[in-house]
């Protein structure tokens, strides 16, 4: 065996979305990083996901690449939900007040520019086959297309997928059970488009979701409980046209798709995100029904939470009681979106016809009232995402910032937090604890309290008029 040895960097097991993106954050901030993919070269063509939520592209923006992927998606505003019920996002206090319906490998086409551009390859063809750990590091055995060796890390990371390797090696139980069998995805165009840009419906055993696309192409998500088939059978059209036909009311004159898919869905979480110096994120630690949307966005919010942990970290500027706070604050948003994205799936398979007439009534008029349709669209858009704060903490601490409005340039926050780094908004006579300690400092155009903003967008620490010394201890105690 050849030992290539870095003791100071990261592995990262796994080249989908939830990789690409915390191995640039890395890489972004110096922390060596090698990224290790089992594919062969090239990026998926698989287009599983399709829909990018507001938090999401916040996160993105927070890296300037929100505006290359909104360029290949198309922003959809409300999705009609059991026959006459409407969601609306479109006021939603965020800069992204939509939906943004993009596939998968746009997405990661998107994130692997950026990865590019900062200089890091990905090693495809490579199998982790084995994990060691000590106090000092990881050692991981790798098998590739030149043999077995071993290689050397301070941490790992497993974004490898719900077929983890990373944690099936660590010995981490994953739980749960299949929900739906032979879900049939579908990209294909429409002659005759649905009304509603987002349209879904259900019979009980019948379910089809229809989604447009930028380029005309539509995404279809369907399935028959009765009907079930391996997932090594090819997609049937006439199938998904009388599925179709009987939950929606026509096929809307689907054409000859240009890719189809068959699979079935999980829902999954891992009973840990952190084994001493391994940890997982996306598929790898939850999988649940596509219900909502929510994986892939789950998935690179992880990343967004880990990455800034382990490069402070790194950087010696926190103690290893950050890395903690990582399945702390993330394997309760897992818990969530799985139940979350249950509760919708069990709607949908709701089987007599009373009582799947009721539920549409009850759906209904619920959101029509405004309270309970902002609600679930802060639910679908990941907006209700905040984290514990210590006791005594200002109101604000663990709170998701939002675009704050800067006086001066950048004028914005989320321009601010290009690069990495916390930023801390205050007035301009408390900025000079936060330049000794190497925090980007901004003053708010609007006022309010002083906030010290995480790398991933969220709030460290508030105060309402704090001294000089109190924002050099919250600085050094948030790992900044």
């Amino acid at each position: 065996m050849n030992k290539d040895i870095d003791s100071r960097g990261v592995v990262v097991v796994g080249a989908g979305p939830t990789g690409l993106l915390l191995a640039a954050d890395l890489a972004e901030a110096g922390v060596p990083v090698t990224l290790l993919e089992r594919r062969h070269e090239g990026l998926s063509n698989l287009s599983r996901a399709l829909v990018v939520h507001a938090t999401t592209l916040e996160a993105f923006d927070a890296r300037d690449i929100a505006a290359p992927l909104i360029e290949r998606g198309a922003p959809v505003k409300s999705l009609r939900l059991f026959d006459t019920a409407v969601v609306d996002v479109s006021e939603l206090p965020t800069p992204y007040p939509y939906l943004l319906v993009v596939p998968q490998y746009e997405t990661e086409a998107v994130l692997y520019r950026r990865l590019e551009r900062l200089g890091v390859r990905i090693r495809y063809e490579t199998e982790v086959v084995g994990l060691r750990q000590d106090t000092d590091g990881v050692t991981v055995t790798v098998r590739d297309t030149s043999g077995t060796r071993e290689e050397r890390a301070a941490y790992v990371v497993g974004t490898d997928g719900s077929h983890s390797s990373v944690r099936s090696l660590l010995g981490v139980e994953f739980p749960g059970h299949t929900v739906v069998a032979s879900v049939m995805l579908v990209d294909a165009r429409l002659s005759q488009p649905p009304e509603a840009r987002i349209a879904t419906n259900t019979d009980g055993d019948k379910f089809a979701f229809v989604a447009p696309f930028k380029d005309g192409f539509h995404r279809i998500i369907c399935w028959d409980r009765k009907h079930a088939k391996a997932e090594t059978e090819p997609v049937e059209l006439s199938e998904v046209r009388e599925i179709l036909r009987e939950t929606l009311g026509t096929d809307f004159g689907m054409g000859e798709p240009r890719w189809s898919s068959r699979f079935h869905s999980d829902e999954r979480q891992a009973e840990r995100y952190r084994v001493g110096r391994v940890f997982l994120s996306g598929d790898a630690a939850h999988t649940h029904s596509p219900a909502g949307g929510q994986g892939m966005n789950t998935g690179l919010l992880d990343a967004a939470n880990l990455s800034w942990k382990l490069i402070a970290v790194l950087r010696g500027r926190a103690g290893e009681a950050l890395l903690d706070s990582y399945e702390a604050e993330r394997y309760p948003v897992g818990a969530a979106v799985v139940k979350g994205s249950g509760r919708l799936l069990r709607a949908a398979q709701v089987k007599m016809t009373p009582a799947r007439k009721a539920r549409n009534l009850a759906m209904h008029f619920a959101l029509a009232r405004p309270a309970v349709n902002r609600r679930l669209g802060y639910a679908l858009s990941g907006l209700w995402i905040s984290y514990a704060a210590p006791h005594g903490a200002h109101p604000l601490t663990g709170h998701r910032a939002g675009d704050v409005a800067l006086a001066g340039t950048p004028s914005r926050l989320f321009e601010a937090l290009r690069g990495g780094g916390f930023v801390l908004v205050a007035p301009a006579e408390l900025h000079e604890a936060a330049a000794k300690a190497g925090v980007k400092t901004a003053v708010s155009a609007d006022g309010g309290p002083v906030r010290l903003i995480r790398p991933d967008g969220y709030i460290a620490w508030a105060a309402d008029a704090p001294t000089a010394e109190d924002v050099a201890e919250a600085i050094t105690a948030a790992g900044a």
